[in-house]
């Protein structure tokens, strides 16, 4: 299938990205993360390049391959090579602070710095390296005992899709149109050969990160090659036992990672099924069925003969990132969600055991609703006898009540347990979101997007990031907010929300 999913791979768009600004970065304790950028004037070419260093703002976030041509002067001949450092940033702190001698669990190698040795003038070439970002620093750290000018230097920018050919969203909220507007640059940095989790690091194929920048796309560029590519990709890759990874490195050639989720897996039957809902493909669904129907079946070994979940260590649940909560009573939901897509595609293939399953999602889905949920609550629980937002939100999600009970479940979540705390992702933000809107909480959804994703906006967001909690707006999940990526896919979700639930409003 390896071979299958090189059949949908696309050439990359490709786009010249000219430098804005000159720029200085200034220490600011009212501003995001105690950095700002201030702009000191428009840019024009020649520029000396000197030992101090210079800032160069791009205007906002591209993703790609810097080009530079530099020149001598006729009244300086060079008596050495020349020797230039470049650091790249998404966000003003990573070129004011160092990460390398703080403690981070991810390597510093992650970190947007380059350096090239220039023999001779004149000089036309780029960097090797892709990298993302909106400012650059250059600096030389040779002698600088002659002048060395840049006389060009430019971004090809590239992406899978053209930011011109994004759907738009018609609405007369200014709000939403500017949050709609980073989502769909966050997308577009966010396609590349694969969907990527974040252009900046780890750029690779997570399972839940391309359901969700599936659905994205769907309702912005509508790229359903990219989509296939991916889908076969994981379906290359399983384990002897047919468990795909929850993701997969591209380069330098197709990789499977070790790590395996107990949803993400579940996740290739969601995408497959989000698919065929937008483009209905029964050939497809025919070829990769088989695949689905192994997580299915490797999952469903986790549940006892009453239908509860039994979790794995070694396969566990997700949810988020946050482990300040018991996961099971989520997991149970997100089973039951999949469980009746995957039933969906098991009657386009016409599977001879469609009962079988059914059968089961029931006895999955009574456990959920008798044991589970606790009425006096309005809420359901824990194996700890715990409360919790994830819970609440997977089993509005799963539509495991009725649509009225589902909206009180909410009601009664937003009184006992917002505001949100001890969450920092997107990711788990999309989610209490959408369960808003399917419980018919429209203005209470619009409400907590424009709070989550508005608030990234006003602290300078031009792409949404991995990692935002609005109470520890310092947040990193490593150790140090320079690794933290802030163009990250599972980010750009909003923009599938308002065309789904909001629409022309």
């Amino acid at each position: 299938m390896q071979n299958k999913s090189d059949t949908y791979k696309r050439p990359l768009k490709h786009k010249r990205i000219e430098p804005q600004a000159l720029a200085e970065v200034c220490a600011d304790k009212s501003a995001f993360q105690g950095w700002k950028i201030k702009k000191l004037s428009d840019i024009s070419f020649p520029l000396t390049l000197k030992k101090e260093e210079i800032i160069i703002d791009f205007g906002g976030h591209f993703t790609g391959y810097l080009n530079i041509e530099l020149a001598g002067r006729p009244e300086h001949i060079p008596d050495s090579p020349t020797n230039i450092a470049f650091s790249f940033a998404e966000m003003p702190i990573e070129l004011a602070e160092t990460a390398e001698d703080s403690e981070n669990s991810l390597s510093v190698g992650w970190l947007q710095n380059d350096f090239k040795t220039i023999a001779f003038m004149p000089y036309k070439g780029s960097l090797e390296r892709r990298y993302s970002f909106r400012y650059l620093k250059l600096k030389r750290t040779d002698s600088v005992r002659f002048a060395v000018d840049i006389t060009a230097l430019y971004i090809d920018a590239v992406s899978a899709v053209d930011i011109d050919d994004a759907l738009p969203l018609n609405t007369a909220d200014d709000a939403l149109a500017a949050i709609d507007k980073i989502c769909v640059n966050t997308l577009k940095e966010c396609e590349q050969d694969v969907f990527e989790d974040g252009p900046k690091r780890d750029r690779r194929l997570w399972l839940g990160d391309l359901r969700l920048q599936a659905l994205a796309n769907y309702a912005t560029f509508d790229q359903t090659d990219l989509v296939k590519r991916c889908l076969y990709l994981f379906a290359a890759m399983t384990t002897e036992e047919g468990k795909i990874s929850a993701n997969v490195f591209v380069k330098p050639e197709n990789v499977p990672d070790d790590t395996f989720l107990f949803e993400y897996s579940l996740f290739f039957i969601s995408t497959l099924y989000d698919l065929h809902q937008a483009h209905p493909d029964e050939e497809l669904i025919r070829e990769l069925y088989p695949i689905a129907k192994k997580q299915m079946n490797i999952t469903l070994k986790m549940f006892d003969e009453n239908g509860k979940l039994n979790p794995d260590e070694n396969y566990p649940v997700f949810v988020d990132w946050s482990n300040d909560f018991n996961k099971d009573t989520a997991g149970q939901a997100e089973m039951i969600y999949v469980m009746k897509q995957f039933i969906e595609l098991a009657k386009v293939v016409r599977d001879s055991e469609i009962s079988m399953y059914e059968k089961k999602l029931e006895l999955i889905t009574d456990y959920a609703k008798n044991v589970l949920f606790h009425p006096e609550k309005n809420l359901f629980a824990t194996a700890w006898d715990e409360y919790n937002i994830a819970s609440q939100v997977w089993m509005v999600l799963a539509h495991v009540m009725s649509d009225e009970e589902n909206k009180s479940i909410m009601q009664t979540t937003i009184q006992e347990l917002f505001p949100v705390k001890n969450i920092a992702t997107p990711y788990m933000y999309h989610h209490i979101v959408e369960a808003l809107f399917e419980a018919g909480l429209d203005e209470e959804a619009v409400h907590l997007m424009k709070s989550y994703w508005g608030k990234m906006i006003s602290l300078g967001a031009d792409t949404y990031w991995e990692a935002f909690d609005p109470d520890q707006p310092e947040y990193s999940p490593y150790g140090s907010p320079i690794v933290n990526s802030y163009c990250h896919a599972w980010s750009c979700t909003p923009v599938y929300l308002l065309k789904k639930y909001v629409k022309n409003k």
